[in-house]
Formats: structure tokens, sequence, C-alpha cells
């Protein structure tokens, strides 16, 4: 169900995500941002899965949840969007970057991250979370709330109180 929010500042792109509790921890973020979540299939689980919404708890109906059959689905629904992929393998930390509203951050999945054809269409724009190198990465949920309160953090936090 597609729901346009008053609030709507970013957008929060799951590729392929493939743990419902992460995916719940998102659409909750998104719901207090007024962020709108974009996920491109295949998923790891059934949007009606009980740990999905168990994570999005009582939050789930304020989401502006959209679906995708490809990433190129997705890219096309936004010809001028300004995209930032995340990843381990960037070279610019997401605080490097200043951003506007509307703009999109892409996620891969947990086991394996953004697809290489990902990461170079927009290698300029690929954002890091820094960490210790002793660890893959953080979880997938941490990482986009990180991500979503810095944007939300340059702008002055438009709408929210």
């Amino acid at each position: 169900m597609e729901r346009t929010s008053a609030l709507m500042s970013f957008h929060i792109c799951l590729v392929e995500p493939e743990i419902p509790n992460n995916t719940g921890n998102i659409a909750r973020s998104c719901a207090v941002t007024g962020s709108v979540l974009h996920l491109v299939r295949p998923l790891g689980f059934s949007t009606d899965d009980k740990y999905l919404k168990r994570s999005g708890m009582d939050y789930w109906h304020h989401v502006d949840v959209r679906y995708y059959d490809s990433f190129a689905e997705f890219t096309d629904a936004f010809p001028e969007g300004r995209f930032f992929c995340a990843t381990t393998k960037a070279q610019k930390s997401y605080t490097s970057f200043t951003y506007q509203k509307e703009d999109i951050f892409i996620f891969g999945k947990e086991s394996k991250g953004l697809p290489p054809e990902i990461l170079d269409r927009y290698k300029d724009t690929c954002i890091r979370i820094p960490m210790s190198p002793t660890v893959r990465s953080l979880n997938l949920g941490n990482a986009a709330s990180i991500v979503i309160y810095e944007a939300l953090r340059q702008l002055d936090f438009p709408h929210l109180t």
C-alpha cells in the first residue's frame, strides 16, 4: 500500500533484504522520520512475516512502503534522484556529503551488500560508516538509522519535534 507522507524527506531503498527484523526496524525508522521505504525484490521473507510486523510494531501502518521487481524499475521511478549507496567499500564517510530533501539512500542485502554493478554506477556517491576493521559491518537497521539521522541533522530535523 502506498501512502503519501506530508513529512516525506528522504527515501530508503533496500535491495533484496533478507532478514525481516532488519526491514521491520528500518520501517519503524521511516515511520518516525517521514521517510519512504522502497523494497526491491526478491525479498528473503514474506511481508506478512510475524517478525517483520513485530519489529515495525504499531508503526507499520504509518510507513509509505513501495515495492519493485528490480533495481532498474526502482531507479526508473526517480530519473532525477540523487542516489547514495551504503557500502563498507566506499572511500568517503557518510558525513562527507551535503544531503538534500528527497535524497535516496540505498542498502544491500545483509549477506553480500550491494552488487558491484550498482556500486560502480554510483561510485561517486558511495558512503560508508566508519567502524573497526575487525568486524564486518553494522547491523543493517542500525546503519540505515545512522545515515538517515545524519541527513535529517543537516537539514535541522525538518518536521520533527
